[in-house]
């Protein structure tokens, strides 16, 4: 038995609604940073938080979700974030805001993992794999409606009016799944650290793993710092500018769907990364040019080599892992959020005390050295066979 298209239909709606929730803080930083008195790195906290726990979570929820049905954990997990995000929108305390931020970060992977697992598992064999294209897709229109969303509501009515409205739809989201007709007891990854170990000794792993944390790490770092140089350069603009830009993250589902056809064109995955790692690097490098229109160009630029590069490498992983794979694609995950979790932070440093110019510089490097790890992903490759 599968599941049935009306449930299917409403999973990919809390998929989107989840990662709306992740991302909407991230374009309105600066807004937090004037109404609370905060400084740059202060302000990103609200983005980082929530962010940080999908870092771990690939590797250690296995251990909890397994004692619950993906049915029950996602319900309950949806029905406790909408509540916080109506609190949320409620507070004028900026630690109270951050404790908030912090405990729903914990409660998104616990969302996200039983979603992916209950389509997994109620999809028939054969459509499978469009089942999870779909909801990577879902994934990429959450964190563009999240950040774009959430910065034209603000210039409306005020930041807290988004809030309660992904608090109105998280809590109806966690509702409407009681529609679920068949449940599922997943079998999570729940590696030891001997397996992770062994896995991380092979090399071809190993340089893999190094280049999507470089790779993410650039991706979170202009994402998060970008809004601040935009109301830097120019003061009176509007947060619904600033989430318009966002645009070129749906970029993402286009190359996702045609990862096939890119390898063919490339005739190995290596080749082809590296081609997207350059896409990414000159989309990096258009937002020197100070100006919003290039800037907006410049995103779709961005945004195409990040999901090139990516959508290849977390295939390449499932070819790569003959065994194992659940636990090869948690440590991909949990590379892919931990380097977007100390790029959203670190590399503010660089923004803070040298300026724009030197922070995409400094980003550049970042991705100079994700080349050499693929480099050496394909000399790994050649090796082991």
């Amino acid at each position: 038995m599968s599941v049935t298209t009306p449930s299917i239909k409403i999973i990919y709606f809390t998929t989107c609604v989840t990662i709306c929730s992740l991302y909407a803080a991230q374009p309105i930083q600066p807004v937090f940073q004037s109404e609370f008195q905060l400084n740059n790195l202060q302000a990103i906290l609200f983005t980082t938080l929530m962010m940080a726990p999908l870092g771990v979570a690939p590797l250690f929820y296995g251990y909890i979700l397994e004692s619950f049905s993906a049915k029950v954990m996602v319900r309950w997990a949806l029905f406790g974030l909408g509540l916080l995000e109506l609190v949320f929108a409620l507070t004028d305390s900026y630690l109270l805001l951050l404790a908030i931020r912090a405990v729903q970060g914990l409660m998104i992977p616990a969302i996200l993992t039983s979603l992916i697992s209950y389509v997994s598992y109620t999809s028939p064999r054969e459509k499978v794999q469009h089942a999870i294209a779909t909801y990577i897709a879902a994934t990429i229109v959450g964190g563009f409606l999240g950040r774009f969303l959430s910065a034209f509501f603000t210039d409306l009515f005020t930041w807290r009016f988004f809030f309660f409205l992904l608090g109105f739809l998280l809590l109806l989201s966690s509702y409407l799944l009681r529609k679920m007709e068949r449940d599922v007891k997943a079998e999570y990854a729940r590696p030891k650290i001997s397996e992770i170990v062994l896995l991380l000794r092979k090399r071809a792993f190993f340089w893999l793993y190094s280049a999507i944390f470089c790779l993410f790490f650039v991706f979170s770092a202009l994402m998060n710092f970008l809004p601040f140089q935009l109301k830097q350069m120019n003061p009176a603009s509007g947060e619904a500018g600033i989430g318009l830009l966002y645009l070129g993250y749906a970029m993402g589902i286009s190359v996702c769907f045609n990862s096939r056809a890119i390898i063919r064109f490339f005739n190995n995955e290596p080749d082809a990364i590296r081609a997207g790692i350059s896409i990414f690097a000159l989309g990096l490098f258009v937002f020197m040019f100070e100006h919003y229109i290039v800037m907006f160009i410049g995103m779709f630029v961005f945004c195409t080599g990040l999901f090139m590069a990516h959508s290849l490498l977390s295939g390449f992983v499932n070819k790569l892992a003959e065994e194992h794979k659940a636990i090869a694609n948690g440590l991909y995950m949990s590379s892919y959020y931990t380097g977007g979790t100390f790029g959203s932070v670190v590399p503010g440093v660089v923004y803070e005390y040298f300026g724009w110019q030197m922070f995409l510089l400094s980003l550049l490097l970042v991705l100079g050295v994700a080349m050499i790890f693929i480099r050496n992903l394909k000399k790994a490759v050649h090796f082991e066979k």
